[in-house]
């Protein structure tokens, strides 16, 4: 920045300035007077006490509000400060600050959240994903059903997106048999299978296939109870099973009014548990809004953890509605199905997606009942939760996902300038993820 920049209004540099300028001059001056004049009486002494006290809490304030300032130039880019990324690269593992990096905990399930998860991975190692396990449907529900096991699927798709494997072995693993009696199974399903076989418990299993696949962060079944989703759809009929809500509400001819877990009091992992108390963000979804997302704030203090915690709590909206679920929802219909089942201030802000996709695309997807998820600005503020845009749309054959590096870096510009900003002992985090993200942005 040039020097008459400096003065221009706005810059929220200035006032930190002449508050710390005030500060000096009120100890200076409490310090000339009391030691001029120590013949004065308590009342005086006392004075010029409160005087040099009070300076020093306003000296305090002006340097500490002050550095925030400036480092929320250096992020927006107003000072240039360059880093050097090879010495940073070295400092970061040297030091080990991927590590201690933000806490980020993901609430969810399907592919929406391995999705997310691939761009995050690359700002922090510090990440705990939270999966549903009410999956009974494809190959997991086999697995389930034949085995007794909990569903493999959307924890192993977590694994691998987490995962820092040869594309082989990821390609092995997402592979899946075509005939026979193993066919539409995958094979990473029957690797997590065969863990849990050598393992005293699932969430062992899930530990030792993380450890076999250097996993960045961890990932943890919500519960270890066998559970069972259920939906009541608004005509009063229940539904039972994750894979059967969708076409029931077709065959009614009726939404889904709530769903629920049986049994109800199913126990979280306390590990999970633990990562909500501890996190510096909440993140919810992406994915199926009754069928991912909802579940896990189902079973018992998953949704009063996530009220409790201290941590920003964000929802991230799907892109497009998914048929037999979220049928001409908004996002503002997302929030409040999620408020219905988990409670009030389980959101602080929404992701939500303005980007387009191209005609032939939107005609294809209308053909097969969605489109892509708007926004009603007001009921959505109305509910006291900020909205955050952007474009995020990607297109992989033929499918419309989120842009996993898009996405990320909206998350962690957003922890940072909502958390770490505010938190000293994380300033060298901060630094280190708004230099990521300037080296991203200029891919």
């Amino acid at each position: 920045m040039k020097s008459m920049d400096w003065l221009k209004p706005g810059i929220r540099v200035k006032r930190w300035i002449l508050l710390g300028a005030l500060g000096v001059l009120m100890i200076a001056f409490g310090l000339v007077e009391w030691v001029q004049h120590k013949l004065y009486s308590i009342y005086y002494i006392s004075f010029y006490v409160f005087l040099i006290a009070a300076g020093t809490f306003v000296l305090y304030l002006a340097v500490n509000q002050g550095m925030r300032s400036f480092i929320f130039l250096i992020n927006k880019g107003y000072i240039n400060v360059s880093l050097d990324s090879r010495k940073l690269e070295n400092l970061i593992y040297e030091k080990r600050l991927l590590v201690k990096g933000p806490k980020i905990v993901v609430i969810g399930g399907g592919t929406g959240l391995s999705t997310m998860l691939r761009g995050l991975k690359h700002y922090t190692s510090n990440i705990t994903a939270v999966v549903t396990v009410a999956d009974d449907g494809g190959g997991s529900g086999d697995l389930r059903q034949d085995l007794g096991i909990l569903p493999p699927g959307d924890i192993r798709n977590c694994i691998l997106a987490l995962a820092d494997t040869e594309p082989l072995m990821e390609q092995l693993l997402q592979y899946r048999f075509k005939s026979g009696r193993l066919e539409n199974q995958s094979f990473g399903n029957l690797f997590l299978a065969a863990m849990d076989g050598i393992s005293s418990n699932f969430e062992e299993a899930v530990q030792k296939m993380s450890s076999v696949l250097a996993v960045t962060g961890k990932v943890l079944p919500v519960t270890l109870d066998n559970v069972i989703l259920k939906a009541k759809l608004k005509n009063g009929v229940i539904v039972e099973g994750e894979s059967k809500i969708p076409d029931s509400v077709y065959e009614n001819k009726s939404p889904i009014d709530r769903v629920f877990l049986e049994p109800g009091n199913a126990r979280p992992l306390r590990e999970a548990v633990q990562a909500i108390k501890e996190a510096d963000a909440i993140i919810l979804g992406p994915g199926s809004l009754y069928t991912s997302v909802i579940p896990n704030l189902l079973v018992e203090d998953i949704a009063k953890a996530v009220q409790k915690t201290k941590a920003v709590k964000i929802y991230v909206a799907n892109v497009m509605t998914q048929p037999g679920e979220t049928d001409d929802f908004g996002v503002e219909d997302h929030i409040k199905a999620i408020i219905k089942h988990g409670g009030a201030e389980i959101i602080d802000y929404v992701v939500v997606n303005v980007g387009r996709i191209s005609k032939q695309l939107e005609e294809r997807y209308l053909e097969e009942h969605s489109k892509l998820v708007t926004i009603d600005e007001k009921e959505v503020e109305a509910m006291n939760v900020k909205i955050i845009e952007g474009d995020f749309v990607s297109t992989k054959n033929g499918l419309v996902r989120h842009d996993p590096e898009k996405l990320a870096a909206i998350l962690i510009e957003t922890i940072m300038d909502k958390k770490l900003l505010f938190d000293r002992k994380k300033i060298i985090e901060y630094f280190y993820l708004s230099e990521r993200l300037k080296e991203s942005r200029g891919k």
